[in-house]
């Protein structure tokens, strides 16, 4: 082989060049080869890191509720992932551009050449001081949320755990999406190369090809978590809570002559039949009356295979306890797993000493947040069979001799429960008053009436016909707020300014709702702001810690569903100082 000018002879049966570093063309030195180097992870997109950064970072700031650094890790991790796609997006449009690839050119034409090769560590190391920064920063927001509500702050410390968590999370959900653009371009290559397609054609189909294959495998997976976590929890439902036990008067389903047996009321129904005040309790809030013991009725979902069975049944319950008989009969809707709110369903009871009956029956095995997200439908034909069966029973009984009939649901309940009921007006008719709390934003007539409040009332704090039909309140105060008269039969929403499960909702992903526009969550904690995608999950997971803080705040109304029901059904002649003996008595 003949030697070039300048050129040293090859050491071994490599050829090289004179700085001594394997040529071009040899195929055997590793960081040559192209085909070795394509093997190799591609590094991030610049457009997509310094994206995902910035929805990271935004992540971190206040939301509803306070959070800890394992859920702060989730939130900022999915949100760095989104933003790292969409400025991948952003960057091959706009490099259709002929203005915007100019402009490309000409700054990096005036970038030094030394600098050049070590830009992207450069923006790396910006975007990991942004992270610690704002981690920092978040911290104490934090800080400011917890103390606000009464709760153990979190360490600075403490939080910056999250920004490992943060980047591995990212780094997952990028690369199972190059995973899923790697299968879509082989696709596409073998349209073309087998099948002779046009490149333009083959990728889309391509595209649709892999896109579909992705819905269908999540769906089927979908389903499967779905049915083992239904199976998981209807090992549970055979599970009684602590201190549970049957019981003896025939007031109760499960007990003495019940059409239903106690074993199959499942693990909430069984709870909720054998809770209640006791006589003493009846006796310290009215001790003038005789007291009577309530009548509490459950029909499990292994007592009837479907919603109209189970209404029936319960209507036959209703029937065997004397029930209708009694001056309240509460329709209880329940959250997917079964459960109802005891404070709700005693605060009633107390009210009237004893002289009422609550029946409920259940639709799911599944927690509420999954029954909503993935099986809503049930929870409102379980209501809608049951307040038919009920009312149709009703309508046999003279007008002067019917109990009054009210419905009462929380969360994912008072979804169901709204749903048996087409309008404000619709629930006037068939009702003597409704109390629904921490209603989701799904709610269709709660969400009409918020869109068409008043004008000047914020949607947190809505006010509706100046509360002569129906109010909305997050406190005992704001019940009374409106000095106009309050028209029976009542309605009642309560909801907490700082609960995400009234104010969730898909359209938050892209648009800022009236709520965040309107004003902060109060006046001593950080102010929680809208920014796209973000605040959806944001929100999303303060779903998951909405219970996890005191109550009065989030989506916990222990301490304000007795006002509640004074404001909603008050007995004749009730005072402020009833309220008290009755809040005494749910205290003890």
């Amino acid at each position: 082989m003949t030697q070039r000018p300048g050129e040293v002879a090859p050491l071994s049966g490599a050829t090289r060049t004179t700085s001594g570093a394997p040529a071009t063309g040899d195929r055997h030195q590793a960081g040559t080869d192209p085909r070795r180097r394509r093997r190799l992870p591609r590094p991030p997109h610049p457009a997509g890191l310094a994206m995902g950064t910035l929805f990271a970072v935004v992540a971190t700031t206040p939301s509803l509720l306070p959070r800890d650094w394992l859920y702060q890790g989730l939130v900022s991790g999915i949100s760095g992932a989104l933003g790292y796609g969409v400025g991948v997006a952003l960057a091959r449009v706009l490099r259709l551009v002929p203005a915007w690839r100019r402009l490309v050119c000409t700054a990096r034409r005036r970038v030094p050449p030394t600098l050049a090769p070590h830009l992207l560590t450069i923006l790396g190391v910006v975007a990991a001081v942004a992270v610690v920064l704002m981690l920092v920063q978040g911290a104490a927001w934090q800080r400011a949320m917890t103390a606000a509500i009464g709760m153990p702050p979190p360490s600075t410390l403490d939080w910056l755990r999250a920004g490992p968590l943060l980047v591995l999370v990212a780094a997952a959900f990028v690369l199972a999406a190059r995973g899923v653009w790697w299968v879509s371009r082989r696709v596409d290559a073998l349209l073309e190369q087998r099948l002779r397609w046009p490149h333009a054609v083959a990728s889309v189909v391509a595209t649709v090809l892999v896109l579909g294959g992705v819905v269908v495998v999540n769906d089927v997976l979908l389903q499967r978590a779905l049915g083992a976590a239904d199976a998981a929890f209807a090992a549970r439902n055979a599970r009684d809570h602590p201190g549970v036990e049957r019981p003896s008067a025939t007031e109760r389903s499960g007990g003495p002559g019940s059409l239903v047996a106690w074993e199959s009321l499942g693990r909430e129904g069984r709870r909720f039949v054998a809770g209640g005040p006791s006589t003493d309790d009846l006796r310290d809030v009215a001790p003038d009356v005789a007291p009577t013991t309530p009548v509490r009725l459950y029909v499990g979902i292994e007592n009837a295979d479907t919603a109209g069975e189970r209404a029936t049944l319960a209507v036959e319950e209703l029937e065997r306890t004397g029930a209708f008989d009694r001056q309240v009969l509460l329709l209880a809707t329940t959250t997917g797993s079964g459960w109802v709110n005891n404070s709700a369903v005693e605060s009633l009871e107390l009210l009237y000493a004893g002289d009422t009956a609550a029946v409920a029956t259940q639709y799911s095995y599944l927690p509420s947040w999954l029954s909503f997200l993935f099986d809503r439908g049930r929870a409102s034909q379980e209501a809608q069979a049951l307040t038919a069966a009920v009312e149709e029973h009703l309508a046999g009984l003279p007008a002067d001799e019917r109990p009054l009939l009210l419905a009462y649901g929380e969360s994912l309940g008072s979804y169901g429960s709204e749903t048996a009921f087409t309008s404000l007006a619709d629930i006037r008719e068939r009702t003597d008053g409704v109390l629904w709390v921490g209603p989701p934003d799904a709610n269709p007539v709660w969400h009409a009436l918020v869109e068409r409040r008043d004008p000047g009332t914020p949607a947190s704090a809505p006010v509706y016909a100046s509360g002569l039909l129906v109010r909305f309140a997050g406190d005992a105060a704001q019940i009374t707020l409106p000095t106009t008269p309050w028209e029976p039969p009542r309605a009642l929403y309560l909801q907490h300014a700082d609960d995400p499960v009234v104010w969730w909702s898909p359209d938050v992903l892209l648009s800022a709702p009236d709520r965040l526009r309107e004003r902060p969550v109060g006046t001593d904690r950080p102010t929680m702001r809208w920014f796209p995608v973000v605040t959806f999950w944001q929100l999303t997971f303060d779903l998951l810690n909405a219970k996890s803080v005191p109550d009065g705040y989030g989506h916990n109304y222990d301490g304000l569903v007795l006002d509640g029901w004074v404001g909603v059904v008050p007995p004749d002649g009730w005072t402020a100082a009833d309220t008290e003996r009755v809040r005494a008595v749910l205290a003890r």
